[in-house]
């Protein structure tokens, strides 16, 4: 799979400024309300009431399903001509589409644990046009639009520009829906390569990290889009270097991620096996 640092040319033309200018300003404004109901609920103590499980180490919050539902009800009334496909009630993934997890993070969410967030990305003839990772617990609202910069609460972000692994930090993401021994192995070899391996519990969120340049890199054998899409245009937008994910039917399977520096790129695609 290529990795590529810049925009892949659209089909068609591009929306008009204003519209495109919209969707953002919405998104954002979206995310932060759907971020204090998700706060006002981990306030109240979610792991009080039980931990349940979808599946292995697949976590379930009737939050989730609270915060999808607020978010979709908000696009799709500011914008009803859109499609929308969320994680926990699907939807539609036709050509102009929110790809939205409500949160983040669950198993963090359920446990009182708070790092989690709310991933909101608008995809559009084959290219995620918008991407906006909101952490509601620390008020931090990450946001890009294609061509127009990555900043963290208005402010421009950037990616590290590390280029050495062995003073690099990457996070190594798990998936339940591949074989356990395949990460441990390229845990191994990422720390073989000297870098520094951590796991936060929410890749979306490390993504954003990796933006505003607080780790070096992301990586993960399989992720689902609306898990990596805003992150990963936040990446791109604040300069450094990612796959292309929405190849191969990613919008709708799922696919490998990377998204670092632009100096680790070589280095991290040969660990993680792409092409």
């Amino acid at each position: 799979m290529p990795i590529s640092s810049t925009a892949r040319v659209a089909d068609t033309a591009a929306p008009p400024a204003e519209t495109s200018d919209l969707r953002l300003s919405v998104a954002c404004a979206v995310a932060r309300e759907a971020g204090a109901l998700a706060r006002r609920r981990f306030n109240g103590r979610p792991g009080a009431t039980g931990i349940n499980l979808k599946g292995h180490q697949d976590y379930l919050s009737a939050v989730d399903a609270e915060v999808e539902g607020l978010v979709r009800g908000r696009l799709l009334a500011s914008f009803p001509e859109d499609s929308f496909f969320g994680e926990e009630g699907g939807g539609s993934l036709d050509n102009n589409v929110w790809v939205v997890d409500p949160i983040d993070g669950t198993a963090n969410f359920v446990r009182g644990i708070s790092q989690f967030c709310i991933s909101i990305a608008y995809v559009r003839d084959g290219q995620t046009q918008i991407g906006i990772i909101y952490d509601p617990m620390h008020d931090e609202l990450f946001a890009a639009e294609r061509g127009g910069g990555a900043t963290l609460n208005g402010e421009r972000i950037q990616v590290s520009g590390l280029s050495d692994m062995q003073s690099a930090t990457i996070e190594a993401g798990w998936s339940t829906r591949l074989p356990l021994n395949l990460y441990v192995d390229l845990v191994g070899r990422i720390l073989a390569d000297g870098a520094g391996v951590r796991r936060g519990g929410s890749g979306a969120l490390a993504l954003a990290y990796v933006a505003a340049g607080r780790i070096d890199g992301y990586c993960e054998l399989h992720m689902n889009s609306w898990d990596a899409l805003a992150g990963l245009l936040l990446i791109e937008e604040a300069g450094g270097s990612v796959n292309d994910f929405l190849a191969n039917s990613g919008l709708r399977n799922g696919n490998i991620v990377l998204g670092c520096t632009s100096g680790l790129r070589n280095s991290l695609a040969r660990l993680i096996e792409i092409v």
